[in-house]
Parts: structure tokens; C-alpha cells; sequence
């Protein structure tokens, strides 16, 4: 499918990538996946991505130094950069609206809150499913 929207996933936590990207790729994305941050400005400067999911506790490089990063240097391109975390209160979530991220996924993600968040940032239902 050469058509398909391209997701990044990063996350140390390796069930945490597992399930973003099951969760992405049963909604027809292609979806690729790093571990840490270091792995994803080097994934973003070579590719491109529709939607890239950041976890934002990440040793060494965290998720708000690759969005400032990648903005700034514009290898985000005119992806939609999400912070992925546990990390929900009002304060937190305009601190990372702020540092550059379009839009706060709240660990853990279900299946609701993953379709939520892709309808929330403009992409398109899949053909032949239903939220």
C-alpha cells in the first residue's frame, strides 16, 4: 500500500511501541519504530512521517528535545508531532502544546482514545472501517 499514512512510534518502553503501532496499523498506517529519542531524529532525518507518537521520559534524549529539535531544524516536515505519555495534568499539557507538539496522547492508549486523537488531528477514516 504506497498510499498509506507513515507513522513513527518511539518509545523506550517496548510494549508501549507495540501497542501504539498494532493500534496504528490496524487503521492501515505504515509505522515504523525507535526506541529512544537519538533514534528518532535519526529516523526523521531521513524519512518522513505523517504523525510521529514521542514519549516524552526517555533517557538521554527526551520527547520535548526531539519536537524542539525537529522543529526547529525542520525535519519534521509537515508531520503532526504528539507527545505520547502518562503525564496528563493541564499544566503539563500546555507545557508540551507549547514546546511544539500538536496534540497529548494519554498513556495508556486504547483503541478509543487512538481514533480520537487521528480524527482530533484531521486524518482520514480508513475505508471500510468504523470508530
Amino acid at each position: 500500500m504506497t498510499d498509506a499514512l507513515r507513522a513513527l512510534v518511539v518509545d523506550d518502553n517496548e510494549v508501549n511501541r507495540i501497542l501504539a503501532c498494532r493500534l496504528l496499523a490496524k487503521r492501515g498506517w505504515s509505522v515504523a519504530e525507535a526506541e529512544d529519542g537519538a533514534q528518532a531524529l535519526t529516523w526523521m532525518q531521513a524519512n518522513q512521517a505523517d504523525l510521529v507518537l514521542l514519549d516524552i521520559s526517555m533517557p538521554h534524549v527526551s520527547g520535548e528535545e526531539v519536537c524542539r529539535r525537529a522543529r526547529a531544524e525542520g525535519f519534521s516536515h509537515d508531520a503532526k508531532l504528539v507527545a505520547y505519555t502518562a503525564h496528563a495534568m493541564p499544566e503539563e499539557r500546555s507545557k508540551f502544546l507549547a514546546c511544539g507538539f500538536d496534540s497529548v496522547l494519554v498513556k495508556p492508549v486504547s483503541r478509543a482514545t487512538m481514533i480520537a486523537l487521528l480524527q482530533d488531528l484531521g486524518f482520514p477514516e480508513p475505508e471500510g472501517t468504523s470508530s
